[in-house]
């Protein structure tokens, strides 16, 4: 082995070079950092500090697309999900309100059809709805920017005529399944897209988390700046809300408006 590391020492320095110099290439030409088609993953290595997505903060900035604020200050910015209505939203809504929280709920189409008054008081009630197209397809699928357009669109008109209000423009990929190229359709929209960096399993009406599952997901993982993802489809989150506001208002964390990522209207 030492013979062959003595006879070889000049190649394997020339390798390494070039590895190094590979690795450094992004930084010093400039180029963006790519980012891979897939779900939105998040891998916590620290308690109480953020975690690590599958694409950086910096790289999502680029197409205005955010998963967390960097901030030290302790303030979060809660987000549901609203697939259907299962009956939970308005003690959801009062709950909320109870604790003076805003939040955003990205809803899909049919949202809009079968519970237009949770829809109204959403927006009465001070909260941002955010979009989560109309027939929550995969949209790393849809590569014709019409087609991707018009999920978002028909969001828009429907709930423009049913509120008298522009929606916001934040939307958030179904199921989280995302691409760089539906990443650029949506800011060319004028959309912000919204990822998380806080979430648990609770997602499956068949199998609902106890309290004690949903606690130990969501207060350690708990961070500065994080946005946090829940389901108005769950019971458990409905049961547990007042408790859970009750419990990270206790850790000192603030609620704040999606609005505040951006420092600007939204």
């Amino acid at each position: 082995m030492k013979r062959f590391l003595k006879e070889n020492i000049r190649l394997l320095l020339s390798v390494a070079a070039i590895l190094s110099f590979c690795a450094a290439l992004p930084f010093l030409t400039g180029t963006a950092e790519v980012i891979e088609a897939g779900s939105w993953g998040l891998s916590f290595r620290e308690e109480g500090q953020p975690p690590v997505g599958n694409a950086s903060a910096q790289a999502l900035q680029e197409y205005d697309a955010v998963y967390r604020a960097d901030t030290e200050e302790k303030v979060l910015y809660l987000t549901f999900d609203a697939g259907y209505e299962a009956g939970y939203t308005a003690s959801i809504l009062d709950t909320l309100q109870k604790h003076n929280a805003p939040a955003c709920f990205f809803i899909v189409g049919n949202y809009l059809e079968t519970a237009p008054e949770l829809v109204k008081r959403m927006a009465e009630e001070g909260h941002l709805v955010g979009n989560h197209t109309w027939h929550h397809y995969d949209m790393s699928k849809i590569a014709e920017e019409a087609k991707f357009s018009e999920e978002l669109q028909k969001v828009e008109e429907r709930y423009k005529a049913l509120t008298g209000q522009d929606m916001p423009k934040l939307y958030r990929p179904p199921q989280g399944i995302y691409s760089e190229e539906n990443l650029k359709m949506a800011k060319a929209l004028g959309y912000r897209t919204v990822f998380w960096s806080l979430a648990y399993v609770d997602w499956n009406r068949d199998a609902q988390p106890t309290k004690e599952q949903a606690f130990s997901k969501l207060l350690p993982r708990l961070h500065p700046g994080t946005v946090v993802l829940l389901h108005s489809t769950s019971q458990t989150n409905e049961q547990i809300l007042d408790e859970l506001l009750t419990k990270w208002e206790q850790m000192g964390y603030r609620f704040g408006s999606l609005q505040e990522l951006w420092n600007q209207d939204t």
